[in-house]
């Protein structure tokens, strides 16, 4: 079965195990259509693990004579989201288009997904798979010519997306690209085919069982159950699966791996790597890149650091711990990763508001996970105010419908963005939308500023890059958003301003809020000096001419904010302070009382400044009210809070200055 030259795997059940079946849909280009011949189990739904990949990878090696390349869509993939867009998978060397199989459950929500099924006993040139793959994107861009197209590809498919995307750069593709084979000639697998050729024959079955025993496949699982510690028994019964599990992997990489097919597939590697790398410089794509560090078959981690360096549009996302294999590897959660790095969109633009997932309980469990222990550290107490004015402890005061816009003071090194975002989820399964610095989005350029990989966590929480178009975005929305007015002036402040406010003069965000009649709830963050104290603050750095010079070419690396603003609240420049640690304090963040918005504050720009009065001076009274209340709390000092937590547990609320 064949469709504007595509064809297609034939609508059967392919067997995986005595169990459950791999459903198989048809699929062509013009016009689409999806069969289903068998539906997937209550089981089959939950996660898949690696040994269903290897039962499915043996029913997809066929015993045909070049049989063609098929297009197949896994259902799992069904509930989609509205305006999905089309994810192409792109397999590598082993070709069976089931790489991805750990990721359909979840990417299936987000996306249509079709894979590319390469058999063992094909030998497509590499021109004409950049063709068929190349008549699909067409096809399927003309069908839908407002959403993206996302190429996926791991090795060899990665040569193939970056061919295609040199070869089309007027139609929008989202590349995502594991452990590219453009860096082939820099690897040990280009001095194979002179061995192989000289190897007898009796030795087919050696390269394949060397690469069944490279870190991050079954041997890196069966090294693990050791360091875990379980039961001997336990583990003695983990390592025996996991020693089947080898058996399967050598025997699947044997039947697909033959010494012709594998002198061919390394042939093909060659040309695609020479093909694509030639065309690097036509390629206009937004790129991420996943560079596995225990890639024990190409050199990845420099490859990565290269094409990040060549492409235009580029991102790289390093797992230094993997290996070659990246999506079938534990741990690895390729919509987590789009999410994150802010790559998923289902228009020609970004939409942070409506292309925003929200993280799931894993996803909520893994980001803030490693800011427990700050947790206990900082103690953080959290104070609201009820619509009748009285403080309660907790985040009960704080209205459940948006559009609610929370407006507060910036701390030291915006130290505030560890607590707040969490503690809405976790008390009140609030997403609260941060406005943050462009920077933690994009860059003009590279240099001495933090990679963006740094704020990963920060955008799966729901971060948006701050601009009025963003904030009027929100506000529609209905969202819980989080602003300070302060930016970086106040994160960054100077020597003994600690607590200044360094708003700006314009209201612009309560007509903002006027327009949609959203809540602002003044609040206040205080708890920075009892941790650090500025000792060389922005003053002092300039003083030195090297360091000024340094500090306008750190600047001009990120996007700019607020360059029609005078005085010190315009003055954005980025810096480091220089701090020492002090003796450990606490943290406190009180929620005012709500401030309502409506016609009259959007009409009357008097009338909005009075209301942006009443909002900094609501936020100045919490600070003070705070930093004279915490001088009553036995427990802001941190050797009393761990003496409570040992005594009643981590998981006990500590108590604090009565209010």
């Amino acid at each position: 079965m064949a469709a504007t030259g595509l064809h297609v795997l034939s609508a059967v059940g392919l067997r995986i195990g005595e169990k459950h079946k791999l459903s198989v849909g048809v699929v062509v280009a013009l016009p689409r259509v999806s069969v289903s011949v068998t539906a997937f189990s209550s089981e089959q739904r939950s996660a898949k693990s690696f040994r269903d990949y290897l039962e499915a990878a043996r029913d997809f090696i066929r015993p045909e004579e070049n049989s063609p390349s098929r297009w197949f869509s896994p259902l799992e993939s069904k509930a989609r989201c509205d305006r999905a867009p089309l994810l192409l998978f792109l397999p590598g060397i082993d070709g069976n288009g089931l790489g991805l199989m750990r990721q359909h459950q979840k990417l299936g929500q987000m996306f249509d997904i079709w894979c590319l099924h390469i058999p063992p006993s094909n030998r497509t040139a590499f021109p004409d798979l950049v063709r068929m793959v190349e008549t699909t994107v067409k096809s399927e861009s003309q069908r839908s010519p407002g959403k993206p197209i996302y190429l996926v590809g791991e090795s060899l498919g990665a040569c193939i997306a970056l061919a295609v995307a040199a070869c089309n750069p007027h139609i929008d593709l989202v590349l995502i690209l594991s452990n590219p084979a453009t860096s082939f000639v820099n690897s040990s697998l280009q001095h194979l085919p002179p061995l192989l050729k000289v190897l007898p024959h009796q030795l087919d079955l050696a390269f394949p069982s060397v690469l069944s025993l490279i870190p991050g496949g079954p041997l890196k699982r069966m090294i693990a159950h050791w360091v875990r510690g379980l039961p001997e028994n336990e583990t003695a019964a983990n390592i025996y699966q996991d020693l089947v599990t080898a058996s399967t992997f050598t025997s699947i990489l044997a039947d697909t791996f033959g010494r012709e097919t594998l002198l061919w597939k390394l042939k093909l590697l060659d040309s695609a790597s020479l093909f694509a790398n030639a065309h690097l410089h036509l390629v206009q794509a937004q790129t991420l890149i996943l560079s596995s560090g225990n890639d024990h078959i190409l050199p990845s981690t420099c490859e990565g650091k290269r094409l990040r360096r060549k492409l235009p549009k580029c991102e790289v996302r390093s797992f230094k711990d993997n290996g070659h294999c990246l999506f079938l590897e534990d741990g690895i959660d390729l919509v987590s990763i789009i999410k994150a790095t802010s790559f998923y969109r289902r228009g020609r633009y970004q939409d942070y508001i409506s292309d925003f997932i929200p993280p799931t309980i894993s996803e909520f469990n893994k980001c803030y996970g490693v800011n427990r222990l700050l947790e206990v550290i900082m103690g953080p107490v959290f104070l609201s105010t009820t619509v009748d004015g009285k403080v309660v402890r907790g985040l009960g005061g704080i209205p459940s419908e948006g559009p609610v816009l929370l407006v507060g003071n910036h701390m030291l090194l915006a130290s505030d963005k560890i607590s707040l975002p969490g503690q809405f989820v976790h008390e009140r399964n609030i997403n609260l939308r941060p406005l943050v610095h462009p920077m933690m989005f994009t860059r003009m350029r590279d240099g001495l500023l933090p990679d963006v990989s740094g704020y990963d966590t920060l955008r799966m929480m729901g971060s948006v890059p701050i601009s009025a178009t963003h904030l009027h975005n929100l506000l529609s929305a209905k969202s819980h958003i989080l602003l300070f007015p302060g930016g970086i002036r106040e994160a960054l402040h100077r020597k003994g301003e600690e607590y200044k406010l360094m708003w700006p003069e314009k209201p612009e965000f309560v007509r903002a809020a006027a327009k949609f009649g959203a809540k602002i709830v003044p609040f206040c963050g205080v708890g920075e000096d009892d941790f650090l104290k500025v000792v060389v603050d922005y003053n002092d750095q300039i003083k030195v001419p090297i360091v000024r010079e340094v500090l306008k070419r750190v600047t001009a690396e990120g996007p700019e904010v607020r360059g029609s603003v005078e005085g010190e609240e315009g003055n954005q420049d980025f810096h480091m302070p220089g701090v020492i640690p002090k003796c450990p304090g606490r943290y406190y963040y009180y929620f005012g009382k709500e401030i309502e918005t409506g016609e009259e504050e959007l009409r009357d720009r008097e009338k909005a400044k009075v209301v942006y009065a009443e909002v900094r001076k609501e936020v100045e009274r919490c600070i003070e009210f705070v930093k004279q209340r915490r001088e009553e709390d036995p427990y802001r000092p941190l050797l009393p809070r761990l003496h409570y937590h040992l005594k009643h547990g981590l998981l006990t609320q500590v108590p604090t200055f009565p209010f």
